[in-house]
Formats: C-alpha cells, sequence, structure tokens
C-alpha cells in the first residue's frame, strides 16, 4: 500500500533481487502484472521504464555506486541532472536530512561507508520518488551505521514515503511494518510486525524477537 514500510526476506536464490528488479522495471516479469502508482509497468517499453525509474523510483544498494571523482553533493546532483536540472542548494538539503551537510565537499574516499550509505540515501530522494527500493542498504555497515540509516527509513516512513527493503538481517527487517519471506519464489510467511515509529529505533531492541517472528513463534 501507498505509505508502507516493507521487508522482504529468504535464503539466497529464493528471488528476493528478482523482485526488487521487477518492482524498479529493472527486469520484466515472464508473466503476472505489476501495478505501480496505479501504472501496469509490463507493458511499458524500454524507454518507459527507464522514465518510470526516473520519475517514481528511488534505488539505494548495497554497494554505494558513488562517482569517486565527485563530491557527495556532486553525486546527489548527478541524479537530478538525469530528472530535470541539477541545483546545488536543493542537494544540500537532502544531505542535511541525513545528516550530512557538512561533509557535502568530501570525495566518497574522504567518507566512511556509513556516510556513503547515506548519500546514496539523499541521491535516492533527491527527485522526490513515489517509492523507495532498498536492496541490503545495511549489508556494508557497522551496528551504529545500522541504526543511524534504519533510523532515516523511520524518519521517511513517518513523512509518508513508501519503503520496500530487502534484507538478510532479521532485525532490520522487523522493524518494517510488514515482513515478507521468500522460499523458490513465493511467498511463504507475510508477517503483521507492531512498531511504534513515534520513537528512535535501536535494532537491539529488535534482537531474538526477530529471529522469533521469522521462525513463527511471534
Amino acid at each position: 500500500d501507498r505509505g508502507e514500510w516493507i521487508a522482504i526476506m529468504g535464503p539466497s536464490g529464493s528471488g528476493k533481487s528478482t523482485m526488487m528488479n521487477i518492482i524498479g522495471g529493472m527486469d520484466k516479469a515472464s508473466e503476472g502484472r505489476v501495478i505501480l502508482d496505479g501504472m501496469d509497468i509490463t507493458k511499458e517499453s524500454a524507454k518507459s521504464l527507464t522514465n518510470i525509474r526516473r520519475d517514481k523510483i528511488g534505488l539505494i544498494f548495497q554497494q554505494f555506486h558513488m562517482v569517486n571523482y565527485l563530491t557527495a553533493v556532486e553525486n546527489v546532483m548527478v541524479a537530478q541532472y538525469y530528472h530535470s536540472m541539477p541545483d546545488e542548494e536543493e542537494a544540500l538539503q537532502a544531505l542535511d536530512r541525513v545528516g550530512l551537510k557538512e561533509r557535502a565537499k568530501h570525495y566518497p574516499s574522504q567518507l566512511s561507508g556509513g556516510e556513503q550509505q547515506r548519500v546514496c540515501i539523499a541521491r535516492a530522494l533527491i527527485n522526490y520518488p513515489k517509492i523507495l527500493l532498498a536492496d541490503e542498504p545495511t549489508g556494508n555497515l557497522d551496528e551504529t551505521n545500522e541504526n543511524v540509516v534504519v533510523e532515516i527509513f523511520r524518519q521517511l516512513h513517518n513523512e509518508g514515503s513508501t519503503i520496500i527493503v530487502v534484507t538478510h538481517d532479521p532485525e532490520v527487517a522487523a522493524v518494517a511494518e510488514r515482513t515478507i519471506v521468500l522460499e523458490h519464489g513465493r511467498i511463504t510467511k507475510n508477517i503483521i510486525n507492531h512498531n511504534d515509529y513515534s520513537k528512535p529505533i535501536n535494532l537491539r531492541d529488535y534482537e531474538g524477537l526477530s529471529d522469533e517472528m521469522l521462525l513463527g513463534k511471534g
């Protein structure tokens, strides 16, 4: 649903990334339909899908895919360039949202992994996408930066963003509103998580609880 925060889990080869690529219009489904913001994207051409990704979708990856010779703010502005027109002040505001405005002129090599991931989140948000797709966004991060990134997702969710996160981390999955578990390309569990999003999130609060939930005990 619009404004929902969903986590997708499952073992390697279960179809998580394929599902994400189909939702994002990067792969085409061999059958069935994908309705994105009221549009059946399975009927669209490759050129049209490129425009849909540009206008409706923000993408965040485990690998940061930053341009090494561009500063943090310039990396955010790259997304603006393909959408409309680069605006440095707007890009700085996006970095400020993720707590990195003071690092705007730093190059990727001068940023920690957590900072690079936050730049990528700012880049994904700069064009105000309808849906945010994040593939293992905390996979390369330590616990402290995991909490920072998940807290940004909480704030975005409270602002009405639609978020889909693929993750292997049961704590990250438990923070979402709903957890979908895939096995061999099929949904085996559809779990409603009851979370209070008015409070800052600490992933340690979900240790153990998340494992029980995914095992069907909670």
